[in-house]
């Protein structure tokens, strides 16, 4: 059922934001040509903004504007909204003056598209703010009932008040009711979250168990936990989890159809690098003195150790007292090195890296064996990230910590590791693939 009202609160947002532009379009055919509009006029503007509102819709949707789990505030959405909305206008002057005009249509909609571009961010700021506000009302929130007690109950709960625009509200008691069917029924109970193991408490499945005929989901509490932050509660798993939810039978066609893209990408990403390769090249041996080429031996799926290969954006001899943690404002890194890490010009080596099947697009980032052997003896379950190939981007580099540069910040990106390996699919892939040109096209590359 929760699934459900996230899925629908997704649906309602998305196709609200589609007749919010459609709207704006209307208004500004008004504006523009007066009332009534003629017919002929509509149909000749109706088809080429249609694609562009599908474009523009997509780079919401890499902008993380349909996660229900980020909460926006009137000062960050309108602001958001500009920045995506000049983006916007650069797709759309890019469009028509580049693509449909020459190729498909006659209108040069000056005037009518810097008018709906003022019209779409208006509207859309009503929709979303109307939105935000409604789905956040403690009125039809989605009432939830933790039964049990578990360390992860009040990080739970606090993840849960941090995210209001859900829908969720948690209610709490001292004590578990003992007719546990009456309490959800007196309370609007929706869902229940188990924070202890039903195959170790009898007594309390069967409690449960009665509550079945209400129509309420029940979620063991670290699964509630990866539904609503995307990311495994690691300190709270044991092994039995990765028997449970790491099944890789199920992903050899996703295994196989990735590979297949990971070639033909990478190989074409190596053809299409040919012209700037000598000029990143010299650049770099004009900057600092050594080799072009960073060779750093990391470790890859199932502890196979493999050398990666970057072009240097470091100072030579960077490294000679030891290996050292990446940080931020590194001294380490040139001028030209900090450029091409923004614009990961400095991961165009590793496409060779992944052409022979030693890394992939997306995946876990590639560790140095000296930090894995620290970490595993610290870190719950930091080995099983290698169970997957590492990737030049990935969910924990996307969500995660900048840098991984000590325990806690590598910990919390094991979270988000383990999130992607047990939920990896072509659709997360894509998704972590548009979010991560997002990044570098805002020059966010680390």
């Amino acid at each position: 059922m929760s699934d459900f009202f996230v899925k629908t609160k997704k649906l309602i947002l998305i196709l609200g934001d589609i007749g919010t532009l459609y709207l704006a379009l209307y208004l500004t055919l008004i504006a523009r040509y007066g009332y009534p509009i003629n017919p002929g006029v509509w149909n000749r503007h109706l088809i080429p903004f249609s694609v562009l509102f599908l474009i523009w819709v997509i780079v919401l949707f890499i902008n993380d504007f349909y996660d229900l789990r980020i909460s926006y505030n009137t000062n960050n959405l309108l602001d958001s909204l500009i920045r995506i909305f000049i983006i916007n206008t650069v797709i759309a002057a890019v469009f028509f003056y580049f693509i449909y005009n020459p190729f498909i249509g006659t209108i040069r909609p000056q005037r009518v598209l810097v008018i709906d571009i003022v019209f779409s961010l208006i509207i859309l700021f009503i929709w979303r703010k109307i939105f935000y506000n409604f789905i956040k009302s403690s009125k039809i929130a989605n009432n939830i009932y933790i039964i049990g007690q578990s360390s992860l109950n009040q990080t739970l709960i606090d993840e849960i008040k941090r995210r209001p625009q859900l829908g969720y509200q948690v209610i709490t008691t001292s004590e578990t009711p003992t007719d546990l069917n009456k309490f959800c029924l007196e309370n609007n109970i929706y869902i229940l979250v188990s924070a202890q193991s039903l195959r170790d408490d009898s007594q309390t499945a069967r409690n449960i168990f009665s509550c079945l005929s209400l129509g309420i989901d029940v979620y063991n509490i670290n699964t509630f936990y990866e539904l609503i932050t995307n990311k495994i509660p690691v300190e709270h798993i044991e092994h039995s989890w990765f028997l449970e939810n790491l099944t890789e039978h199920s992903k050899k066609f996703y295994e196989i159809t990735k590979r297949f893209f990971d070639l033909v990408f990478s190989a074409f990403g190596l053809i299409v690098a040919i012209p700037l390769t000598p000029i990143i090249a010299l650049i770099i041996k004009l900057e600092s003195p050594g080799t072009i080429i960073f060779k750093q031996i990391r470790t890859g799926k199932n502890g196979r150790v493999f050398l990666a290969m970057k072009f240097r954006s470091m100072v030579k001899d960077a490294e000679k007292s030891g290996a050292q943690w990446a940080q931020k404002n590194d001294p380490r890194i040139t001028r030209f090195g900090s450029l091409m890490r923004k614009t990961r010009l400095d991961e165009i080596p590793q496409l060779i890296n992944i052409l022979k099947g030693e890394m992939s697009f997306v995946g876990p980032r590639p560790e140095r064996p000296e930090f894995i052997t620290i970490l595993i003896t610290e870190i719950p379950f930091y080995n099983e990230r290698l169970l997957v190939k590492p990737g030049l981007t990935g969910w924990a580099q996307l969500k995660g910590p900048t840098y991984g540069g000590s325990k806690t910040e590598s910990l919390e990106k094991l979270k988000y590791d383990l999130y992607y390996i047990k939920n990896r699919s072509l659709l997360l892939d894509l998704s972590i693939l548009l979010k991560t040109v997002k990044l570098i096209l805002g020059g966010k590359g680390q």
